[in-house]
This record gives C-alpha cells, sequence and structure tokens, in this order.
C-alpha cells in the first residue's frame, strides 16, 4: 500500500512540469509581443504634424498591443516619407514589430513613377488614420499677396517638404491648372522648418494641413500672422469662414476630377501603415490595437492637449479609399503625375 502510495506521488510530481507547461506553451501565440520592442517609424524630421501624430500614437499603442510591448518611435525622413514607405513594403519583418506614418499623398506615389516610391499601396497593409485633413496654403501677412486671386499676377515663394507630399503637389498643380504664381522651394526635412523659415523671412508661405499650423503655431490665423488664401477638404471649419475651397475654383469636370484625385489624401489623413502580406492574425491586432487606441482616454486626453482635432478612420476604411484613388483615370492620373514631378 504504501509502496503504491509512493508511485502515485511521484507519478503526480512528474505530471506538474507538464501540467505548468501548458499556459506558458500557449504564450507567445497569445501574447505575441510580449518582451518586444516594436518600432513606430515616421517618414519626417522632427517637430512636424507627421512627427507629432506618430508620437502621440507611439505613447499609448502599446497599452492595446497583446504582451503590452515597448514602442519606439523612430524617425526616418527622407523624399516625403517615400524612403519610410519602401522601407516598411520591402524590408521591414511582417510580423507586426515595425509599422509607421507616412504622409498623406504618399500613396499616389506609386501612380506618377515617383522617384523613390518602391511600394504598392493597394498591397500595404492600412492600419487606420486619427484624423482627417484640411488642407491650407498661406503666406506671411507681410506677403504681397492677400488672397487666392492675387496669385495668378504675384508671385509666393513657398515651402516644399519633398515628392509625394502637400506642400509640393497642391501648388504645383495649382498653378498649371488655375494660373497661380507659387514658387516652390525645396530641401525642408518638415514643415516645422518651413515654419521657421517663414519667421525668418526666408519663404512666404506653405501649403499644409489646418491642424499643422494650429498646433505648431496657434496664435497664427487668430491673429492675421498669415493669411490663408485657399482651403481643400470636405467641410470648412469656422476659422475659415470666407476662404474659398479649391472645388469651388474649378472651371470643367476634367479640372474638378484633377483636382478631386491630387487632394485624395485629405480624406486619408495621417495614415498608419505596416508591410504587405502580414499574417491575417498580426494585422487583426494591429488594427484592433489602433482602435482601440484612438477610443483610449488618455490618448484622447493628449491629442487635446496637443491642441489636434481627433476624426479616426479604420485600415478597412483607408483600404478601400485607396483602391478608389487606383480606380482613377488614366488621363487624369498621368497629367497629375506630370505636373509634380
Amino acid at each position: 500500500m504504501i509502496r503504491r502510495l509512493k508511485t502515485l506521488v511521484i507519478a503526480s510530481l512528474g505530471l506538474l512540469p507538464a501540467l505548468g507547461a501548458g499556459p506558458a506553451g500557449a504564450q507567445p501565440a497569445a501574447e505575441p509581443f510580449a518582451g518586444k520592442t516594436v518600432t513606430l517609424l515616421i517618414g519626417f524630421g522632427a517637430g512636424g504634424g507627421y512627427d507629432l501624430w506618430g508620437r502621440l500614437v507611439a505613447r499609448h499603442i502599446g497599452r492595446h498591443l497583446p504582451g503590452n510591448p515597448t514602442v519606439v518611435p523612430q524617425n526616418m525622413p527622407g523624399a516625403g516619407s517615400y524612403v519610410a514607405a519602401s522601407h516598411i513594403y520591402v524590408a521591414a519583418p511582417k510580423d507586426g514589430t515595425v509599422f509607421g506614418i507616412i504622409a498623406r499623398d504618399a500613396a499616389l506615389g506609386p501612380l506618377s513613377n515617383a522617384p523613390g516610391a518602391r511600394f504598392d499601396a493597394t498591397k500595404m497593409s492600412w492600419l487606420g488614420s486619427p484624423t482627417r485633413e484640411h488642407n491650407i496654403c498661406i503666406a506671411n501677412s507681410t506677403s504681397k499677396v492677400k488672397s487666392a486671386n492675387d496669385l495668378r499676377t504675384t508671385q509666393l515663394i513657398v515651402g516644399d517638404t519633398g515628392p509625394g507630399t502637400g506642400t509640393r503637389s497642391y501648388p504645383k498643380v495649382l498653378n498649371d491648372l488655375l494660373g497661380y504664381k507659387f514658387k516652390l522651394v525645396s530641401g525642408f526635412r518638415s514643415s516645422a522648418d518651413v515654419f521657421l523659415a517663414m519667421e525668418r523671412g526666408e519663404v512666404e508661405g506653405i501649403c499644409e494641413s489646418l491642424d499643422s499650423v494650429k498646433q505648431r503655431r496657434p496664435e497664427w490665423i487668430p491673429k492675421k500672422t498669415v493669411t490663408v488664401l485657399l482651403q481643400a477638404g470636405a467641410e470648412s471649419p469656422p476659422e475659415l469662414k470666407g476662404v474659398p475651397n479649391v472645388l469651388s475654383l474649378v472651371r470643367n469636370d476634367e479640372e474638378k476630377r484633377v483636382i478631386e484625385y491630387t487632394y485624395a489624401g485629405q480624406d486619408i489623413g495621417r495614415p498608419f501603415v505596416a508591410p504587405p502580406d502580414l499574417p491575417p492574425e498580426r494585422l487583426k491586432m494591429l488594427r484592433d490595437a489602433f482602435n482601440a487606441t484612438m477610443k483610449d482616454p488618455e490618448f484622447i486626453a493628449d491629442v487635446k492637449r496637443n491642441k489636434f482635432d481627433l476624426d479616426p478612420e479604420d485600415g478597412d476604411h483607408l483600404a478601400a479609399l485607396i483602391a478608389k484613388i487606383y480606380a482613377t483615370p488614366k488621363s487624369v492620373i498621368e497629367r497629375v503625375s506630370n505636373l509634380i514631378k
């Protein structure tokens, strides 16, 4: 009897490691990011709107990823975020440990065969955007240009943060379509650098998102330090009452199609993307984490402190929007592509 009890005890003890190994063995599947560092690439230099949005999300999204990994923001500027987008598409690991934020207009780059746009936007894993955009073209109050109509006769020197961004493509298209006289100065790493150049008198203006201007220079519009010449976006904010929308300036359907395609990035907003061909469960984890972050009270409070507007769109919405953009008639794509080179 005693010998039988000893045998049972030994057998039971022998089972303990196996029983304990079950949950431990299952942990990596349940929490694949546990103990890992996730990199959030930012396609621009420090200080601009994309950088600030990227760092906002990086501070909070780790709480909503399985395993609560540390999320480290890393700037990878270059070619209007084509460098970051191409890296994410070509070189980043396809396990969800690397994703990033790229320019709203970067998705149009491959359509126009833009140098450096080495990715297929329709295959990229779109995670979502924290906001939709409203673009404005502004000029220093000291500039001779006081209205959109003045742009037909008077040159305005504006800063350009690189191909694939609205700071470059919007003035170029408006010059051709409406006969405006924007003169672009290139080489700026972010809109923050352009703002500094405006204050130094090195350039006179920029076409940039409203939220970026309000966040970095909240006094500019209320104090009329700058004049808002044009706006583009679905709904006109109260502070832009009376400012012409670019769609109201077109003269025919062809021009309307060109403007709609050029400004398609406004609905893309501040897009967060991951590599293509992610395992479906990893893509779902990233999208779920992004969506949860958008509803996180701490994140929302952080957004308000930064004076940003939160108007999120999910990854499915962005993917559908990209598909619609890529169905644009070839003639319109070629016209815009030739203009923004």
